[in-house]
């Protein structure tokens, strides 16, 4: 039997009645269809979940209450950041989905030379809203207890100029199809490592030039060019494989 599975960004309780938000009470009401007693798991987005039962409902509005915490999927041993150059619509949403499915940590949208999406504060905050929407459906899906944490979407030269600043022990990789170097060249320890995508097109010659110059290494995988949103899911896969938990 299925296992219903509910994200609540704030503190969870034993005991407590719980009112949901109308987009998930919704979802349980008309598209489940689940009655009162039906159970069902409740996290908090940050690692913690708890059984639960469907207290009442009546159009949008229904409460759980919670029950006891219980033992959560496990994080990957393997802390990956995708940086992703914003590609257009369905592409980054496709990106951001499969990266949560896949264990991803962190998610830094990011503003480059081919990005055709261009973004001015307003409308990079609706975008932050709509892509934790999609994590958060991702990770309920999924079986995470977290959520991948997505910061503000910047230009790639300042999230280039914070790695440097950063000067940290973190393997950062920026995926280049022209170079020659496979994932069977990474180090065998490996367990903090940063992704970096290009949009639609890739990222130019000088944007590769900066990453290396910022200390990224080229990875290539295999002789095919993929689409950015496919790169980012089969970059993610590899290394989960070779040092996470895809084993």
């Amino acid at each position: 039997m299925r296992t219903i599975r509910i994200h609540h960004s704030g503190p969870l309780a034993s005991g407590a009645l719980l009112p949901l938000d109308e987009r998930s009470a919704l979802h349980l009401l008309r598209v489940l269809r689940l009655k009162a007693g039906a159970p069902v798991v409740v996290f908090d987005g940050q690692g913690l979940e708890h059984d639960a039962v469907l207290a009442n409902g009546h159009n949008s509005r229904l409460s759980l209450h919670i029950g006891l915490a219980r033992r959560a999927l496990p994080k990957s041993p393997l802390s990956i950041t995708l940086a992703q150059g914003i590609s257009r619509g369905e592409r980054m949403d496709y990106a951001i989905q499969k990266a949560t499915e896949l264990g991803v940590q962190f998610i830094a949208p990011l503003l480059c030379e081919r990005s055709v999406v261009k973004l001015d504060a307003e409308q990079a905050a609706k975008k932050l809203t709509h892509w934790g929407g999609i994590a958060s459906a991702a990770s309920e899906q999924s079986g995470r207890a977290d959520v991948p944490y997505i910061v503000q979407p910047i230009r790639l030269e300042e999230h280039l100029a914070r790695a440097v600043a950063a000067n940290d022990a973190r393997l950062r990789l920026v995926l280049d199809p022209t170079c020659q170097t496979g994932p069977s060249s990474l180090p065998a320890d490996l367990h903090d490592v940063e992704l970096l995508i290009g949009p639609e097109g890739g990222l130019s010659d000088t944007e590769l030039d900066l990453a290396g110059r910022a200390g990224y290494r080229s990875l290539r995988l295999g002789p095919r060019v993929l689409r950015t949103e496919t790169a980012a899911a089969a970059a993610i896969a590899v290394l989960q494989a070779l040092h996470g938990d895809l084993k």
